[in-house]
């Protein structure tokens, strides 16, 4: 599933970077925190890989 918003793809670099342990988990916060535990790396790195290209900042639900 590709990221639906720039910082959807921004939180999900940073718990993929927690995951893989380039970054420290503690430093995770909002929704970067919860994508860390519930998230699979595979699934983290799909969704940190889409491009930012003609993404919203931010998507209201």
């Amino acid at each position: 599933m590709p990221a639906k918003s720039k910082a959807q793809q921004k939180a999900a670099g940073a718990a993929l970077a927690a995951k893989s342990g380039d970054a420290k988990k503690s430093e995770l916060r909002g929704a970067s925190k919860s994508m860390e535990t519930s998230m699979t790396e595979s699934e983290l790195e799909e969704l940190a890989g889409t491009s930012r290209k003609g993404k919203p900042d931010r998507v209201d639900h």
